[in-house]
């Protein structure tokens, strides 16, 4: 029977091209989440400025299992204690600030706009640090004094400046002339991806204030790297963690880690949902292509052949066809990974410091998963043949019979129920960002669940609408319900992927636009800002606060610092691994909310504002204490002096910004808060701010969208994320439905040509297929509305309160009318070619 399943491979190509074309691009889907997954999970890192050092000590940035938000420094003290250890010829310590070159009054390099973003921030650095990438002068000499800077060459190059010339820096907001002594390049042909400013030990001290980021180890010769690792890290007892090989990068980049974090998260959930989609979708277009010969394979038996026999023969081709889509579409699927790799990190998803990694364990992945939903089909399909009558099945070949089989039951059941458990808990357990993690599961679940199911709507669907199409269309339009009704199972094969197509795209990109209105109402909701004084080389001047309060019509101005952090104690059983949004504030007249209980004003010293819910989550009402472990991993006891109602989904703890921003990476606040005085002309107020820091570079003025912008950064990264998993899942689907309909419509080639010898003209036949379309697409976008607003009323009513949210009809529209184009599309094509033969030719060919 293996040598009959080649045979038929040979003489039915293009029964077979739609089941390739399935798992090919299935396969390829697969393939780019597994390299997503490899690459976030092999957590490579490489070290650039740190690459001479074999071993790097640095804070440990985990808490809880989470990481960190802000830099976990050292202490000055454990240089020497690392320093001391035998068989370290020198302990090197780097602490890194936040710079900027200036020209003609902008800094030349613009900073990113994402957390994510900071391997191409500029930092300054000690002299003596530069000896860890390692670093060497190119031309001039080292700093020694105060005044004196070295820069590397790409930095040099952009600010256009040579040795001995004048070169303006920014550093915490102050603008300075150094005098140039010399450029750097780092060794080794490496190109590092943060350029480096380099001053003379002490006024590095001064600038750094004696912190401490990492220590770069340098062993004396011969010494074993592993063996002098557990020597440091024995000294250490805990109180920093060692890095070597690729994780060294963790020091300079330690947001890195929780970019590999999401990029696992992203691509388990992405590649979740890919392969749900692509197994189902190989496994329908799979089950139509054998179901179209139920004729032969009834022959088949009619003559002899045993249902093990049969059995063999489709698995055999099958698994043919599954082996060389799935290994073919591997090559496509590993460019296309490392494309979403890139597009990940330019839209600040994941760190730039992270390198892609693929291996083969993706494609074992990919071709198992493609095998797997290939075989599984056919062996339902075959199974269904073989224990078929030859009578039954020669009957069957030419009327469809009972769908409604006891594994469809099954299935459906539970893919509906766990659609329904998945809207539940969005309403009633999910909270922030974990709210999207079970709403739109439960679209994937309930379009599948109702696909199964979609012969039985069919049938109902094209009852309620056959008295209009008979009566519009007449002739066609009966003939068209006919084919409808008598092949339901078929038609219902078409209608699968416009299922998941409308209901994947509608739910997700619903979702998005809910999330987007929530976290309006939430930034709307807490403070007031007018304008938003904001610095993008990393701090503003001394004093600046002091003046923006001084301006004209300027009623109250606060300085603004954003971080991450814990609750400590108590324990907080709905606190998540991305810890709790705090914002810091120093003057509490731009807070746009009132105190629930509590008086705002009390605001400073050790103290915060909590949110209602989140304070009695803790048990904790106003004079109460708790222990935050804020961005930087430090515990800090803080008294609850109020409550407030936030609006949307917002959830950020208010603290003093003096409290919060000692404790961030850079140190220093990077925005302020401009309130207008009542009756004040805006225009004016905001003329009077930007003359008072028009002479710090990189330093703007704008409205309150800046700040909307600076608090929204991560719904813009999750918004690229949904786009992307719709643009991937929408496309395979589309090439899905394209695909069924081409290969359900290409094989009626002789039910054309019969119906053209019995006076149908080519027009007519067109007419119909047309109209089958209609009632394809119809089924289609009915069942995939269902399942989308199984996403679309929970995720509304647990992010806005709301059941019915307000979003644009176009994009539904817009959905709907994509699947329609795309369902006419690959229908009339291969009909009007199905229909080009001569109908006596069409009417004697095979079925």
């Amino acid at each position: 029977m293996l040598s009959l399943a080649m045979q038929t491979l040979r003489f039915r190509l293009g029964g077979f091209v739609a089941t390739f074309v399935a798992l090919f691009f299935g396969s390829a889907l697969i393939m780019a989440c597994g390299g997503l997954m490899e690459s976030g999970v092999r957590e490579a890192v490489p070290a650039q400025r740190f690459a001479a050092a074999p071993i790097v000590v640095t804070g440990d940035q985990k808490y809880d299992g989470s990481t960190l938000a802000e830099r976990v420094r050292l202490d000055q003290a454990q240089v020497r204690t690392v320093e001391n250890v035998p068989g370290v010829e020198r302990a090197v310590a780097d602490a890194s600030f936040p710079v900027a070159v200036v020209r003609d009054g902008r800094p030349v390099t613009d900073l990113p706009d994402s957390a994510t973003g900071d391997e191409h921030r500029p930092l300054g650095h000690a002299w003596e640090s530069a000896r860890l990438a390692p670093y060497t002068l190119s031309s001039g000499e080292r700093p020694t004094a105060t005044g004196e800077v070295v820069l590397d060459s790409g930095l040099a190059e952009r600010a256009g400046a040579r040795v001995g010339e004048r070169v303006r820096i920014v550093v915490a907001g102050r603008g300075e002339e150094f005098r140039l002594t010399g450029v750097v390049e780092q060794s080794g042909g490496r190109a590092a991806s943060q350029p480096a400013v380099f001053f003379s030990d002490v006024q590095a001290r001064a600038f750094d204030g004696g912190a401490v980021d990492a220590i770069g180890v340098l062993p004396e010769p011969g010494t074993d790297t592993a063996e002098l690792r557990e020597r440091i890290d024995e000294v250490l007892d805990g109180g920093a963690v060692t890095l070597t090989g690729d994780e060294r990068g963790l020091a300079e980049f330690p947001q890195a880690a929780a970019s590999q974090k999401n990029l696992v998260m992203l691509s388990a959930i992405f590649g979740g949902w890919a392969v749900l989609v692509a197994m189902f979708g190989a496994s329908s277009t799979l089950g139509l292509t054998v179901q179209q010969r139920q004729r032969e394979m009834a022959l088949l038996k009619a003559i002899g052949t045993t249902p093990a026999q049969l059995r063999l023969m489709i698995l055999g081709e099958t698994l043919v066809v599954a082996v060389l889509a799935a290994v073919l579409g591997c090559l496509p699927g590993a460019l296309l990974s490392e494309l979403l790799f890139d597009q990940l990190v330019d839209a600040g998803i994941i760190s730039g410091a992270i390198e892609f990694r693929q291996s083969l364990i993706p494609a074992v992945v990919a071709v198992v998963a493609s095998l797997v939903a290939a075989v599984g089909a056919a062996y339902l399909t075959a199974r269904k043949v073989a224990e078929t009558r030859a009578t039954d099945a020669l009957a069957s070949s030419a009327q469809e019979g009972g769908w409604l089989t006891r594994v469809r039951i099954v299935l459906s059941v539970l893919f509906l129920t766990g659609g329904v458990a998945m809207a539940v808990m969005t309403v009633t357990m999910m909270k922030g960002d974990l709210t999207a993690s079970t709403a739109g599961p439960a679209c994937i679940m309930w379009a599948i669940g109702l696909a199964l199911l979609a012969p039985g709507f069919t049938k109902a669907i094209v009852w309620l609408l056959q008295g209009p199409m008979r009566l519009l269309a007449g002739l066609t339009g009966h003939m068209a319900v006919l084919n409808s009704r008598a092949h339901t199972i078929r038609m219902a094969s078409t209608v699968t992927p416009i299922v998941l197509l409308t209901g994947v795209a509608t739910g997700t990109l619903y979702m998005q636009q809910i999330e987007d209105a929530s976290h309006r109402t939430s930034r709307n909701g807490v403070l007031h800002a007018d304008n938003v004084v904001t610095s993008e080389v990393g701090g503003l001047a001394p004093g600046t606060l002091d003046r923006v309060r001084q301006a004209p019509g300027v009623d109250a101005a606060s300085s603004y610092v954003t971080s991450t952090g814990f609750v400590q104690s108590p324990e907080d059983a709905d606190q998540t691994g991305d810890g709790w949004p705090l914002q810091g504030i120093d003057d509490v007249a731009n807070l746009a909310v009132p105190a629930a209980t509590g008086s705002l004003a009390d605001l400073r010293g050790n103290s915060v504002v909590l949110p209602v819910e989140r304070a009695e989550a803790l048990g904790r009402k106003v004079g109460d204490s708790i222990t935050l472990r804020l961005g930087d991993g430090t515990p800090v006891k803080v008294t609850v002096v109020a409550t407030y109602h936030p609006k949307g989904d917002a959830t950020a703890l208010l603290l003093p910004a003096p409290l919060l921003v000692t404790h961030t990476t850079d140190g220093v606040a990077k925005q302020i808060l401009v309130r207008h005085a009542a009756g004040a002309d805006p225009d004016e107020v905001t003329a009077a701010v930007t003359a008072l820091v028009k002479d710090q570079p990189g330093v703007e003025v704008s409205d309150s969208e800046a700040l909307s912008a600076a608090r929204t950064g991560g719904q813009q990264q999750l918004a690229t994320i949904n786009y992307m998993v719709v643009g991937l899942i929408v496309g395979y689907t589309a090439i899905s439905v394209i695909n069924t309909l081409i290969a359900a419509t290409g094989r009626r080639r002789r039910e054309f040509g019969l119906q053209q010898l019995t006076g149908f003209t080519r027009k007519q036949v067109m007419v119909m297929m047309g109209l089958e379309s209609a009632l394809t697409a119809i089924v289609g976008v009915f069942l995939g509305t269902v399942a989308a607003t199984i996403t679309i009323f929970p995720y509304s009513m647990a992010k806005l309160d709301d059941v019915v949210p307000s979003v644009p009809l176009w994009i539904y529209f817009t959905v709907v009318a994509g699947a329609v184009v795309i369902a006419f599309a690959a229908t009339l094509v291969p009909t009007w070619r199905a229909t080009m033969s001569r109908p006596v030719e069409a009417a004697t060919s095979a079925a």
